[in-house]
């Protein structure tokens, strides 16, 4: 029997503090809760949306009732007894850090258990003997930034100098991430990535998870704005994913969607396909889901949410982007084949409307759609690593180290 598995991650978003949120400084952080609220209150209403967050699809799947057992509260707006269709979960993350790559490492398989490096201070937040070896091996005269920074700020704050000077941007967050703000044209993208290739060689040591080309374009402080040319140098992963088991043992595609091959360092990706946009990432993941032969599984990251509207603390854009979303999920559900396994899920939280601009440790939704699944609440996760064994479960592959299988499908014992 040829099955596929269709895997839509929403980046960031949560639906909770988790019961450790308090140890990550996030009490009270509820990104899907406190979005339903604002919206409920007409306090996100803009040009594009109004009124009450409307996700009519994701209900369906089990995401109020999802939020409801992970914070014991109904988002605003949301049916106590919605049309189910999907088996739903929510699940606490195992890893030590709230960052994409301990969430995504961990649900297929390899939670991170380990302390990441961090930069730690806020202003002067760089090693001077990093800096030093950083500029020593790329030949740059200078460098800006050397801060914790919104990345969008930066570049309105030091886009001018940085071209004036072409010293690149250098930045920081509460992430084990050094990033790089260059501008594409003046700069050059193949500059900027060779630039962040090196600094990924000299901070591998210190385990500094991702190193990140952030490209912008445009003339003056008004006009800055990021391309879609990211490009994420991410540390291998620490053990063997479920891709891989998958390519072993099934010889299946795994087809990366967005920024997921960077994200695992492109081990266990078959094919990769890159988008810019919110529709753009949905119009790829359609066409994939239409035509992508049986034996694939299929992985998108939805970067936006969190990049676009999380981080920059936007609730009505983030409000609107799930509504867009919803839309296109209607899509999606209509064009799964028969022994198709829907999967939609976050890796972390990034609460528009919490303090500062950082991500926020949550309970993630886990929400799965399949002919044969009965709708039903699965439980409380203990680990991202359930959705990982689960597929493994589901695709007929040996068991991962991590996780317990949700699925139990009808003619099951």
């Amino acid at each position: 029997m040829q099955k596929r598995v269709v895997i839509l991650l929403l980046d960031s978003f949560g639906i909770g503090a988790s019961e450790d949120a308090k140890d990550f400084g996030d009490l009270g952080a509820n990104t899907l809760g406190n979005i339903a609220k604002a919206c409920f209150n007409n306090l996100a209403d803009s040009n594009d949306r109004n009124g009450a967050l409307k996700l009519p699809y994701l209900e369906s799947l089990g995401l109020g009732l999802s939020a409801l057992k992970a914070a014991n509260e109904l988002p605003l707006g949301f049916q106590s007894q919605p049309n189910l269709i999907g088996a739903y979960a929510y699940a606490k993350e195992l890893s030590s850090a709230k960052d994409t790559i301990s969430g995504h490492w961990e649900m297929m398989g390899a939670p991170v258990l380990f302390e990441w490096g961090y930069f730690k201070d806020k202003n002067d937040s760089f090693p001077k003997e990093i800096l030093d070896e950083i500029m020593h091996k790329t030949k740059i005269k200078g460098y800006l930034g050397n801060c914790h920074a919104s990345g969008t700020e930066i570049i309105k704050d030091l886009g001018e100098k940085h071209l004036e000077t072409l010293y690149p941007i250098f930045y920081t967050s509460a992430d084990s991430v050094f990033q790089i703000a260059a501008h594409e044209e003046k700069f050059g993208l193949d500059h900027l990535y060779a630039l962040c290739e090196e600094a990924f060689q000299i901070l591998e040591p210190l385990k500094i998870a991702r190193v990140i080309a952030r490209p912008f374009i445009g003339a003056n402080r008004e006009s800055f704005k990021r391309t879609a040319n990211r490009k994420d140098y991410a540390i291998k992963p620490h053990k063997k994913l479920l891709f891989e088991t998958f390519i072993e043992e099934k010889q299946g595609e795994v087809i990366s969607i967005g920024k997921i091959a960077d994200i695992y360092a492109h081990v266990g990706i078959t094919q990769k396909f890159k988008a810019g946009s919110l529709m753009e990432l949905c119009d790829v993941t359609l066409e994939r889901v239409k035509n992508a032969k049986n034996n694939s599984l299929i992985f998108t990251n939805f970067v936006h949410f969190d990049s676009d509207y999380g981080h920059r603390r936007d609730i009505s854009g983030y409000a609107n982007a799930l509504e867009y979303f919803d839309s296109r999920l209607k899509e999606v559900l209509e064009n799964l084949r028969e022994n198709d396994l829907l999967i939609l899920c976050a890796d972390h939280g990034c609460d528009p409307s919490f303090k500062g601009t950082d991500h926020t440790r949550e309970y993630i939704p886990v929400l799965f759609y399949h002919k044969d699944l009965q709708p039903a609440f699965l439980g409380k996760s203990e680990s991202f690593a359930d959705i990982g064994q689960s597929i493994a479960h589901f695709l007929g592959l040996s068991p991962l180290d991590y996780g317990k299988n949700l699925l139990n499908f009808k003619g099951q014992p």
